[in-house]
């Protein structure tokens, strides 16, 4: 065979070998992060055996390519590895919302729920100590269905339990504290509510709680209070 002939059957594959690449990168989206590490290879290969002798690869361009075929592996690495990280952290949100079921946690709030025996747990914060804590509860109608004195608290979370509601019923509290020269002490309150159970059908775990048709986000919890009486 002549070398004419050897040259355009060199030309002849060579345009083959476009054809085969330029039909693989059309069935990716167009974008070189789309390929995978086994299509660069594979046009890699095509490249070098359909190489003219006369004028091979470039070895700059052939280094080009390998860089590329690392980019696109440690992408594909990366992705695993955020894959994994984002099951790791779901787990460990359950984990949590589950080890919470069976007690009674603090939100943000003053409502209180009474339960099947009329008694209804609260909680609140003391931003000092207070040597006068009086409670308030409040009817839906916001009448008065009774008070408590709880006396001289230190400063921090305080809890407490009220008696005489009725179970289905939602009623509001309010704490009134002062300190030992009479000014009256910062309260936060919380709404207490015992969980359930765990919901998993959403994106981030939510809590099942008495009196609340509503699930709860975790992250809503404020305070631990224990174990439900």
């Amino acid at each position: 065979m002549t070398s004419l002939a050897v040259q355009n059957s060199v030309n002849a594959a060579a345009v083959a070998a476009s054809t085969t690449a330029a039909k693989a990168a059309s069935s990716t989206s167009g974008s070189a992060s789309s390929l995978t590490q086994a299509d660069f290879l594979q046009l890699l290969t095509a490249q070098l055996k359909y190489q003219t002798p006369t004028n091979p690869a470039d070895p700059t361009q052939l280094a080009s390519e390998f860089a590329a075929i690392s980019t696109v592996d440690g992408i594909t690495q990366l992705n695993s590895q955020v894959s994994g990280l984002q099951t790791s952290t779901a787990a460990s949100q359950i984990g949590q919302a589950a080890s919470l079921v069976g007690k009674q946690v603090g939100l943000g709030g003053n409502v209180l729920t009474p339960g099947t025996n009329g008694t209804a747990a609260g909680a609140f914060s003391l931003a000092g100590p207070a040597q006068n804590t009086e409670l308030t509860v409040l009817n839906p109608n916001g009448t008065i269905a009774g008070t408590q004195a709880l006396g001289a608290l230190p400063a921090g979370q305080q809890n407490f339990s009220w008696s005489g509601g009725q179970a289905g019923t939602s009623y509001t509290y309010q704490i009134t504290a002062t300190d030992t020269t009479g000014a009256a002490v910062s309260v936060t309150p919380y709404s207490v509510y015992t969980v359930q159970g765990v919901n998993v059908s959403g994106s981030a775990p939510t809590l099942n709680v008495q009196g609340s048709a509503i699930p709860l986000p975790v992250s809503s919890v404020q305070t631990v209070l224990g174990a439900a009486s």
